[in-house]
């Protein structure tokens, strides 16, 4: 792949000598130089804000770091001494997936699947829990995904990083694995075979520390795994075996947890780097050897072949094992969807997929924007998922990029009640609770968005279709809101989540969504059975739902379903029908189903803590956490009471610990008051837990 210098934090899988692509642009500055060991010290009024965690496997270079960067050694890692912990625990388990029928032909079940090579922030100093912008890489198109590589690491800052929560957060609740990044880099970006030797070393008794470090953080951090890069020539045959004995010792610590490894073709059998681009005889025994499985999945080099892919998969299928554990590199890094791939040679249309695919950098849809609005980026990314026609049960004719939702088919994860949406992304322009804004600040956070639609957007309508996008003027709950546009000269069905939810008596379903002054019926439907065949149209039944205003020009309409035991919810939808002539502007607040049980509130979180505090000149920045409430919960949310009695919110996360930034003295108020509620899968909101800071 691409490198980048040190400040950026990513830095490359192919390597310098690695020959060029016509579609490879020249790689970036190599990293500033290697520099010395800082211990990780307390926090104080200096460095309160928690960030993602990096090490080197061992030793650490000689010199000082750059501004801004920590070197810390993985091998003096112990949770006891880590005090950014608690921000930087994921604590969504993996939810468990099911594959819908597709809603186009072209989409296959049951074969080829999606890695993706994700850069976030930089190395250093990239935020624990999202930040106070809403320029951010916010993935939403998890339903194509099988697991996410957190990438990043550089000679100058360090090799080894830890994924941060929000991540790790969304991705579970998607039913989305997120492993690690052990990145040894090529000689010409910094490299130092030592880094190698301290991460395969051996101790007196034979065991691989790192491998066992490595296993510790992951279960401590709540994240599924390890890509293990080595890109560092110079070794020779010995040094392979112990990679690959390391290899071995990482999965046997990692297996009791479900922990995963994937390896990158780079290192071969010789200890050479060499990319092949294929699994082949020089690096099979890093993914298979004669005692079995010794990575999960490899990622195959950019430079395969359509030979070589084939070649691939038949030596992975006599190894006993899936060709789709093979991941094609695909290098979206700096063309996105004008990338030139050969597809059929990966995923072709006319028979078998050959092997799983990986994308290098899809933020390149972020990241090639000249308008970097959130509205403008969720465009751009429902193209590069969608396809040109931002239908996936209707492809617009291929030119060239082969978007995952016209061959991959999607999966979900909404198979239990209560279930609730309300289209938050994880990040936004403010913040709304129930149509009001409760903060005008810019936000992100990955760790409160939602179970999102799988299929961006399926509409069936006799007539023009209009435009279906996410968007950020306006929300009911969070951040953004469905928006639906345009003239309708029939009724318009959006199909929403794909579900398996089991009902078993009355159950209600609400969608709240805007009013307006133009003669429009907006209606829920469920499906009750799944359509006859991929691309058949789901057989929805509409509801017949009561209406109510629910403040600030938004509706609530509530249907109650008498569902008899056994039946089986397999879809929603909102369908919309226009009695007038003039364009629609329709916003799709949230949709839940639930039964008709009377629901308590959520338990309220406990012993909320001022932990550290900085002040100066009317502001502070503070380290607060709580007590877990008990039982099921979402998130948390933490507000400020102001002296009008009114609340802001200052943020939320599923942990149990929040670092504020820039807290302002109101007026001469003497104390700060924060709050911090349980809130649960539909919203209800928990009793505040309350605590103080004096502004002496």
């Amino acid at each position: 792949m691409l490198a980048a210098g040190a400040a950026s934090g990513a830095v490359a899988l192919l390597g310098a000598g690695a020959p060029a692509r016509a579609d490879t642009p020249p790689t970036g500055p190599a990293p500033t130089a290697p520099t010395a060991p800082t211990a990780p010290t307390a926090p104080t009024a200096s460095t309160l804000a928690p960030y993602a965690s990096y090490w080197f496997p061992g030793s650490l270079p000689d010199g000082v770091p750059g501004p801004g960067i920590t070197w810390r050694s993985l091998a003096a890692w112990t949770p006891a001494s880590d005090p950014d912990l608690a921000h930087n625990t994921a604590t969504v388990p993996l939810a468990p997936r099911f594959t819908p029928l597709p809603p186009h032909p072209g989409a296959r079940a049951g074969q080829a699947r999606i890695s993706a090579l994700v850069s976030f922030a930089p190395t250093a100093r990239n935020p624990s829990q999202g930040s106070a912008t809403a320029d951010y890489y916010a993935l939403t198109h998890w339903a194509y995904l099988d697991e996410l590589v957190f990438w990043g690491g550089s000679a100058g800052e360090g090799l080894v990083l830890a994924p941060n929560a929000p991540v790790v957060d969304a991705a579970h609740r998607n039913g989305v694995r997120v492993l690690g990044n052990v990145f040894l880099p090529p000689v010409a970006y910094g490299g130092d075979l030592q880094w190698t030797r301290d991460l395969v070393r051996r101790d007196r008794a034979g065991r691989f520390p790192i491998a066992l470090k490595l296993a510790q953080v992951a279960r401590a951090y709540g994240f599924d795994g390890w890509f293990v890069n080595a890109e560092t020539d110079g070794g020779d045959s010995a040094l392979a075996d112990r990679m690959r004995e390391f290899l071995r010792a990482l999965r046997a610590a990692g297996e009791p947890y479900g922990l995963r490894i994937t390896w990158y073709d780079a290192m071969n059998s010789t200890g050479r780097v060499g990319w092949q681009g294929e699994l082949d005889a020089l690096n099979q025994e890093f993914f298979e050897d004669r005692a079995g499985r010794v990575a999960d999945t490899m990622f195959v080099d950019f430079r395969w072949t359509a030979r070589s892919l084939a070649a691939s998969g038949a030596l992975a299928t006599r190894l006993g094992r899936s060709p789709y554990e093979l991941w094609a590199a695909v290098d979206t890094e700096s063309r996105g969807w004008d990338t030139p791939v050969d597809w059929d040679a990966v995923i072709p249309r006319d028979r078998d997929h050959v092997a799983g695919y990986g994308l290098y950098r899809p933020e390149w849809t972020l990241g090639h924007l000249s308008d970097r609005s959130p509205g403008a980026f969720h465009r751009a990314d429902d193209r590069f998922w969608t396809g040109e026609s931002l239908d996936p049960a209707r492809p617009a004719p291929e030119t060239g990029w082969r978007a995952p939702a016209t061959a991959v088919a999607d999966r979900s994860t909404v198979d239990a009640l209560p279930f609730a949406c309300a289209f938050n992304t994880g990040h936004g322009l403010r913040w709304y609770e129930d149509g009001e804004v409760t903060s005008d600040a810019p936000w992100n956070h990955l760790g409160l968005q939602d179970r999102l639609p799988g299929r961006r957007w399926v509409v069936d309508t006799d007539g023009e279709r209009p435009a279906v996008t996410l968007d950020f003027a306006d929300a009911w709950r969070g951040g953004s809101s469905l928006l639906v546009a345009g003239r309708l000269t029939a009724p318009v069905v959006i199909g929403l989540h794909s579900t398996r939810l089991p009902l078993s008596g009355p159950t209600v379903v609400e969608l709240v969504h805007s009013a307006g002054s133009d003669p429009v019926t907006v209606e829920v439907g469920i499906a009750l059975r799944e359509p006859a065949a991929p691309g058949e149209p789901v057989p929805y039944t509409w509801l017949t739902a009561v209406t109510r205003g629910a403040g600030r020009g938004w509706l609530r309409a509530r249907a109650v379903f008498d569902a008899p035991p056994g039946t089986t919810v397999y879809g929603c939808a909102v369908r919309i029908t226009s009695r007038g002539t003039v364009p629609v502007r329709r916003r799709i607040g949230a949709v839940s189903v639930r039964d008709t049980t009377a629901r308590r509130p959520p338990a309220a979180p406990g012993a909320l803590t001022v932990d550290a505090s900085a002040r100066r000149d009317g502001t502070a920045e503070l380290r607060l956490s709580w007590r877990r409430a008990a039982g099921p919960v979402r998130h948390y949310e933490l507000h400020r009471r102001l002296p009008d009695g009114t609340r802001r919110f200052l943020g939320g996360t599923c942990g149990t610990a929040l670092y504020l930034p820039d807290v302002i003295r109101c007026g001469r108020e003497r104390d700060a008051v924060f709050e911090v509620r349980s809130v649960d899968e539909v919203y209800a909101v928990s009793a505040p837990a309350r605590t103080t800071l004096a502004w002496g």
